[in-house]
Order: structure tokens, then C-alpha cells, then sequence
């Protein structure tokens, strides 16, 4: 059964004919000059030096895996005989792909697979699959059981994920080219284009090779709710025209069993680089971000669960893609209403009638012995440490300012380079954590917004807190020698709008890429001054 299959197979011969085409061309520019293609070939020897030279690889000219012919053949009719030969496998291949492409209307997840670049792939695979655990392998194997034909469609790699509600695979799509890849954002839609003849010296016995094309295999377990699996699926499938957000490929189901299939995007881990980022690198990390959460805000669409993995960076190409919609939701869909979102004097009138205002009043602050109101029921969905204080005070109306908070987590971790910077065990902990840095004041006052008292008598918790700068600071351990640069400062100053306890006065994703310190991410070329050498914030 499928859901939400957009992947359609192209018109049978399309993919090759432009190859076919160009190699019909340049046979009969060989046969005309056969004289031409004779004297070639007999300086085969040379140009294969030659040729080994330039590529640093033996008798290789085509990295993408085209066939090429022996540079030792001395006669021009074996030679023409030899490319006869080839073609007539190339064109068998083709109207074997042209065959499936009827034959086929239910292959509900396939996304990679193309010209090989070099033989260190191959390389590359056969580590992976001598790396993984025996646990893991027996997962690929029970999900490879699961589903009928799947291994004709997936050859499954390793494990690359692992949550409460899903497990992430990566594997190889074996039949990449039979469907329409727009949402391919790696590799636009383009044609191969073969080379010349005379530049493929090539034993005839090597077989044609295609580079591998990966996607993500997203097995969600059956223990989640099928309405929260719905709500993923069919949010993905909205935003999946949005920049930098992952698209949904296509997803099945076999019984109680889900797979969403999704693409593969090379990224680095973020624990490997975040030290490392320079102030510039770390405006261009945000605005691919917040490219993101523009596009998901826009859809009014809250993420509740933006944290380092879930944005899929490459700091060589300088692009991120976000995932994992597990836990996100539509704002307003499951909410009443709070006090952060009433007038100033709504929220005083109904202040001084709390219960907590007339405990204050009498000699021994405390609550009552026997509370009969019910309890406060909000959505806490996310990830510790990175959670927004109005999820953390339960508030019923949350906004796509959460995400935001979460954005601002995530820039004081790499400021500060100290990862992960809130570490908290629940709630009351991270609200400690929180206060410890804003103060206890202004910690109440966010608390009060929602309806809730935060009280506290750990002495270590001041009245007013630690300004950002001195929290970075006090991180990487520099003195008043080295105080913060202007870029530095700069991104404090960012900091501390992601990072409001009120969320009404906190930056908006569209603001933030108004921002001056995200501004500068497009500036080309830009170069770090004289005054900007701190912008590593050494440690």
C-alpha cells in the first residue's frame, strides 16, 4: 500500500536517449575517419602514459563509469567490432529500464543511483557493511523480512539513527533512474553526456559502473501513535517544495510496519566542528537554518525538536537540511488559551486573584494542603536541553517562538563551545539551569506570563543573573586580555533576542535572517579584518 507516492517513471528511452544519441555520432565521425582512429589507436601506449599521468589512474579517463576502449589494440576493425559490441549491450540495458518502467507503478521508494565517481565507493561500502554490530544487522535483516520485495528495491548499508519513536537506515536505492527525481536538492536533473572516443581507452572485459545513489530509510516503530505517523507523513508532504527542509520521497506500509523513505544528504557530525567554526561560518550555519524555519513558520508549522541533529549540515558545501517532523505539529491545532497571550491588565487582575497572591499575603508562603483545581496539561514534546521556558511552564498556547529558543540553544553551544550547554534531567532541573543564567527575577516574571510561580532558595541562583557575554566568556576561559571582538559581540547580540523568556518579544525566523549578523552570511567572499582574528573564540 502506498502513501503520498510522487515519484513518477519517466517516458520509456528518455533517460538514455540523449547518451544513445551523442554515441551514434561520434561511431560514425569514426567511421569516416577510420584512417584517423587507426593512428590512434597505435599511439595507445603513449597516450595511456600520458593519460595516467593527468588522472593519477592507470588507463582511466571517464570517472563516472563510461566504457572505454584498450589503448593496446592496434586494428582499427577490432576496435570498430569492440564498439559495436558495447553498444549493443548499452542498448539491451536500455530497453531493460524502459521495460520496467511499465511494469512497475507501485515501486514506492526509490531515490539513487548514478554514475560512479571512483572506485573508493566501493571501497567505502564494503567498510560500512564490515562495521555494523550484529544487532544492527539483525534489524536490517527483520526489516528487509517485513516487507515483500524490498530487497529488490534497497540494498541496506548501516544504521545511522536511532530515537524513541523510529530507527534511521541508510541504503542504496537500486533503481534510482526508473522515476522522476526533482526533489533530488544534491544532484539537479541532468543529462550524462559521454566523451569523445578517442579520450576512453578501455579493456572491454570491465563492466559499465554507476556510481550509487543513497537515501534514508526511516522505519517507524508500530509503538507509535498511526495519528502521530499520519501527521509526520502528511507534513512532510506540504513542505516538501520548502528550501532546505527534507522532502518526503514516498512511504509504504506492509501490515502494522511503516517506512518513509527519504533522501540521503552528506553531512558532518556536529560534535567534529562546532569548535572550529569561525564567527562568518557560524552566520552561514543560522541562515541555512533559519532558511528552514521560514519556510515550516510560514506554513504555521511549529518543529518542537530543532537541536544539532536534526540539521543536517555540510560545512564544505555550507548547506543544511532539516529533519525529523516526529514531533512536529500545526500551531493552534491542540491548544487553549494562556495568560502570555492576554492583555498586561488581564494578566494583573487575574495575579492578584491567585491562589499564590493570597498565599503570599498571609505570614507562611506555601500552597494548599488539598488542591482541588486540576492540573495543567500542555505539549512538552522535545529535547532536553533544548526546550523553550514556556514549554517547560506548561504553557497551553505555544507558538513557533519555541523553535526559535531551540535556534538559540544551539548558537550559545557553539559560542560557549561547550556541548551539550543545558544538561538537565527534567523540568524543574532545566528551569534551575535557565534561572541560573537570566536570574531568579526574571525567571518569575516569564513564569507569571504563564499563569506559574517560579520560587527558589538555592543560593547559587541570583537575583539578576550573568549577561551573555560573560557566559561566553567565563566557557572559553578568556580573561579581560581578550575581550570579545565586534563580530562577537554581534552574535551576543543575536543571542539574546533567540534566547527572550518572553516569547512575544523574541525574533521571528524572518527577522532573524533580516538580522545585520545573519546579513553579513551574504556577503561573497567575505573576509575576517584585522581586529577579527578572536573570531575563533579560543579556548
Amino acid at each position: 500500500m502506498t502513501a503520498n507516492d510522487h515519484r513518477h517513471a519517466p517516458e520509456p528511452f528518455e533517460i538514455h536517449e540523449d547518451a544513445r544519441t551523442e554515441e551514434t555520432v561520434v561511431m560514425a565521425e569514426d567511421e569516416t575517419g577510420a584512417d584517423n582512429l587507426t593512428s590512434a589507436v597505435d599511439a595507445g601506449a603513449a597516450e595511456h602514459d600520458v593519460l595516467a599521468n593527468e588522472d593519477g589512474e592507470e588507463a582511466t579517463v571517464d570517472m563516472q563509469g563510461t566504457e572505454e576502449l584498450d589503448g593496446t589494440i592496434g586494428d582499427a576493425e577490432e576496435v570498430r567490432e569492440e564498439i559495436d559490441f558495447d553498444q549493443e549491450e548499452e542498448h539491451e540495458e536500455e530497453g531493460g529500464h524502459g521495460k520496467d518502467n511499465d511494469e512497475d507503478e507501485d515501486e514506492d521508494a526509490d531515490a539513487d543511483n548514478d554514475d560512479d565517481d571512483d572506485d573508493d565507493d566501493d571501497d567505502d561500502e564494503s567498510s560500512d557493511d564490515d562495521q555494523v554490530e550484529s544487532s544492527v544487522q539483525a534489524d536490517m535483516d527483520k526489516l528487509q523480512g517485513d516487507f515483500p520485495g524490498f530487497r529488490d528495491k534497497y540494498r541496506l548499508i548501516k544504521r545511522i539513527g536511532e530515537g524513541t519513536f523510529s530507527t534511521v537506515f541508510k541504503a542504496e536505492d537500486i533503481h534510482y533512474n526508473r522515476y522522476d527525481n526533482s526533489w533530488d536538492l544534491q544532484d539537479g536533473p541532468s543529462k550524462w553526456t559521454p566523451p569523445p572516443l578517442r579520450k576512453r581507452p578501455h579493456a572491454a572485459s570491465q563492466p559499465l559502473r554507476r556510481r550509487p545513489r543513497y537515501v534514508a530509510i526511516k522505519k517507524i516503530y508500530v509503538t507509535s501513535s498511526p495519528a502521530r505517523i499520519l501527521n509526520e507523513l502528511e507534513l512532510l508532504h506540504d513542505l516538501r517544495q520548502c528550501p532546505s527542509v527534507c522532502p518526503l520521497i514516498t512511504a509504504f506500509r506492509h501490515t502494522d510496519q511503516v517506512v518513509a523513505i527519504l533522501p540521503y544528504f552528506r553531512h558532518g557530525d556536529f560534535r567534529t566542528y562546532f569548535r572550529d567554526m569561525t564567527i562568518p561560518d557560524i552566520a552561514i550555519y543560522l541562515r541555512s537554518l533559519f532558511t528552514a524555519l521560514s519556510s515550516v513558520h510560514a506554513s504555521k508549522i511549529l518543529h518542537r525538536d530543532i537541536k544539532p541533529t536534526n540539521f543536517l549540515y555540510d560545512p564544505a558545501s555550507q548547506h543544511g537540511v532539516l529533519v525529523d517532523f516526529g514531533l512536529a505539529e500545526r500551531e493552534g491545532s491542540d491548544c487553549r488559551p494562556c495568560l502570555c497571550h492576554e492583555p498586561r491588565e488581564v494578566r494583573k487582575l487575574r495575579q492578584a486573584n491567585s491562589v499564590w497572591a493570597q498565599s503570599t499575603a498571609a505570614s507562611q508562603p506555601g500552597y494548599p494542603k488539598s488542591d482541588t483545581r486540576p492540573s495543567r496539561r500542555a505539549n512538552r514534546a522535545g529535547t532536553r536541553g533544548f526546550r523553550a521556558p514556556e514549554v517547560l511552564f506548561k504553557c497551553t498556547e505555544q507558538t513557533t517562538a519555541i523553535d526559535i529558543w531551540s535556534v538559540g540553544v544551539i548558537l550559545l553551544t557553539i559560542l560557549s563551545k561547550r556541548f551539550p550547554f543545558f544538561n538537565s534531567a527534567d523540568d524543574v532541573e532545566a528551569m534551575i539551569e535557565i534561572a541560573t543564567i537570566f536570574g531568579s527575577k526574571r525567571m518569575k516574571a516569564a513564569g507569571l506570563l504563564h499563569g506559574c510561580v517560579f520560587e527558589t532558595n538555592i543560593p547559587t541562583v541570583g537575583q539578576q543573573g550573568f549577561s551573555m557575554e560573560k557566559i561566553i566568556l567565563w566557557s572559553t576561559c578568556r580573561t579581560d586580555d581578550k575581550p570579545l571582538t565586534a563580530d562577537e559581540k554581534l552574535a551576543v547580540r543575536f543571542l539574546e533576542r533567540c534566547m527572550e523568556l518572553d516569547p512575544s518579544r523574541r525574533i521571528t525566523a524572518d527577522q532573524a535572517l533580516e538580522h545585520d549578523f545573519l546579513r553579513a552570511a551574504d556577503l561573497p567572499g567575505r573576509e575576517l579584518g584585522d581586529d577579527d582574528e578572536m573570531d575563533m573564540l579560543e579556548t
